[in-house]
């Protein structure tokens, strides 16, 4: 069993913890949590704990939103046919949903295209574009995408289609020729928050056009719903506007979510009015995601937009087994590859792990790399062939650099994209052996041993008396969580089962504890280990234990309680 490394955060600012604590009458490590947000005074306090629309910058800040409201404002005056474009994730069809649903309330002459992952590929297509000329159309609003499509938005000014693009991706140096490009992270836009998901461009889009011909903002709370989606499921930092935005979308999602959502919420048996942002990644954004992946990415549009039930019921299962096929795909890959990897008959294990196969489905690869750096916790490549190409994904460990990496091997490569800890890559598959064994050498070279090893971060140490009724009434008023404002962890030491602790799980898997800190004292705390089991049985013969743990509260037919939810175990020594 590979051992994580705990990290303990100092309390870098001890004046602070003890002015803040006192002021608010909370608890040292409540206020210890707020510093380590940047909160330091009562009034960012109540602003953090108090989120407020009002907060939102004004979308006009944005480079070239003037621009891309009059163009709008033509476009639905004069009846011209409006095509809003997006990627087939979850970002890109929460985007085309919000955007797609406002604009038709404006103009009946409007549309929407998610390109094919498998045909078309990422971002705007030159089949895209086609489309939308056959169809008539003479403007496209691109959201999630377009920000690198300079080729593209040339080849639709050649057809008489004029492009406003809505992206949150880090430009090239050469901004393509749209009439309007929307992207906080332009070098030459000074808007205040530069983090915003590709739905949330789009949001602000529909926000400033409100803002110029009077609909009032209320019309904009119900877009809010997929708002928090696309924060929650693209991973930006819940900070700033987001968290104000995610504030008032789960707010929105759990009081009256749109038809589709709802569908979704159901069919993921998720608790009705206590949905958060972890139900959104682990359990809405999958589902989403997996239209996509297995059938086509407008299937997800068509849930989000649908305005009756019965209809979403409909969708949501067709969408629902989408997901299902999924699982039981990247089961049945990840077991292929753990076991390439066992045999050796992977490309590469020394360093880094890269797995091929011709036959594996392109829409999974990147669950599958996760997976995969789950088990050996080294940068990974899981590949695959589509059209003649070995395209692929990886995933990376904490510290690495995959992105620098993979561009080392650019002269073997067709194209790649992607960021420090993720990217997709496209090359001819003679190469393939070469690019394995440079990339092997190369992770070898660059790998710090503090890289390889897996780092629990840990925000304070914690003992049980402490997490009282008000603690935890408090402590939830930190969500929502996400980048930026992770759910806290905790470390307690020297802790015992109080003898009622078991398996649980279809296969066992998990442990289900109630845990005590001093053997004398009877006040049980809940906790589940999800995939946890192997310290079953020492932790069943009443020996100690140190924990890592977010707290949790746990709804189960109509009840609820506080629940650990452990991150680590460590068996307990005692060095006195």
């Amino acid at each position: 069993m590979r051992e994580n490394r705990w990290i303990v955060k100092p309390v870098v600012d001890q004046e602070a913890v003890a002015r803040l604590s006192a002021e608010l009458g909370v608890d040292p490590v409540l206020a210890s949590l707020l510093v380590q947000r940047g909160v330091t005074t009562f009034e960012e306090a109540r602003s953090f704990f108090r989120p407020d629309l009002a907060e939102l910058h004004d979308p006009f800040l944005m480079k070239d939103m003037d621009k891309a409201v009059d163009r709008l404002r033509k476009a639905i005056i004069s009846g011209e046919k409006i095509l809003v474009y997006g990627d087939y994730d979850v970002d890109g069809t929460t985007a085309v949903s919000l955007v797609y649903s406002f604009v038709k309330k404006l103009t009946p002459n409007v549309d929407f295209y998610i390109p094919d992952r498998y045909d078309e590929g990422y971002g705007v297509s030159i089949k895209g574009i086609n489309w939308a000329a056959e169809g008539g159309f003479s403007l496209i609003i691109t959201l999630d995408c377009g920000i690198k499509a300079i080729d593209k938005v040339r080849y639709a000014g050649t057809k008489g289609i004029d492009v406003i693009i809505c992206d949150h991706h880090l430009p090239e140096e050469v901004l393509p020729p749209a009439v309007a490009v929307l992207d906080p992270k332009r070098e030459d836009c000074h808007y205040p928050f530069d983090d915003l998901s590709g739905c949330g461009v789009g949001f602000k889009l529909v926000q400033a056009y409100s803002q110029r011909f009077g609909i009032p903002f209320d019309e904009l709370l119900p877009l809010l719903d997929l708002l928090v989606v696309s924060i929650a499921s693209d991973l930006v930092s819940v900070t700033g506007e987001n968290r104000v935005l995610a504030h008032f979308g789960l707010k929105r999602l759990n009081e009256s979510p749109r038809q589709g959502l709802k569908a979704i919420i159901d069919l993921a048996n998720l608790e009705q009015s206590h949905v958060t942002i972890d139900d959104i990644v682990f359990k809405i954004g999958p589902r989403i995601n997996a239209a996509g992946r297995m059938e086509t990415g407008r299937l997800a549009v068509e849930l989000l937009t649908c305005s009756d039930a019965s209809s979403a019921a409909t969708i949501g299962q067709q969408i629902n087994d989408n997901n299902n096929e999924r699982k039981s795909i990247d089961r049945e890959i990840t077991k292929e590859a753990l076991q390439m990897v066992e045999d050796g008959r992977c490309l590469a294990k020394e360093h880094t792990t890269i797995v091929y196969s011709p036959s594996w489905n392109k829409g999974v690869v990147g669950i599958v790399a996760s997976r995969l750096v789950e088990a050996f916790y080294k940068p990974t490549f899981v590949l695959t062939q589509s059209n003649g190409f070995v395209t692929g994904s990886a995933r990376s460990v904490r510290g690495f650099d995959l992105y620098s990496s993979i561009e080392q091997c650019a002269d073997l490569l067709e194209n790649f994209g992607g960021h420090i800890y993720a990217a997709g890559l496209t090359m001819k598959e003679e190469n393939l052996p070469e690019f394995a064994r440079r990339m092997d050498k190369w992770v070898g070279e660059h790998l710090t041993l503090d890289m390889s090893t897996p780092i629990v971060d840990v925000d304070a140490k914690l003992d049980f008396a402490q997490i009282t009724p008000k603690f935890f009434r408090i402590l939830k008023q930190f969500q929502p969580f996400g980048p930026g404002n992770s759910t806290p962890v905790f470390l307690t030491e020297n802790v015992y089962d109080y003898g009622t602790g078991r398996k649980v799980g279809p296969a066992g898997q998990h442990l289900k504890l109630e845990l005590i800190q001093d053997p004398g004292n009877t006040r049980q705390i809940s906790a589940i280990g999800f995939n946890m089991s192997e310290y079953f049985e020492h932790i069943k013969n009443g020996n100690p234990v140190d924990i890592c743990y977010s707290i949790v509260e746990n709804y189960y037919r109509g009840n609820s309680n506080i629940q650990l939810r452990l991150k680590d175990i460590r068996e307990h020594e005692d060095f006195i």
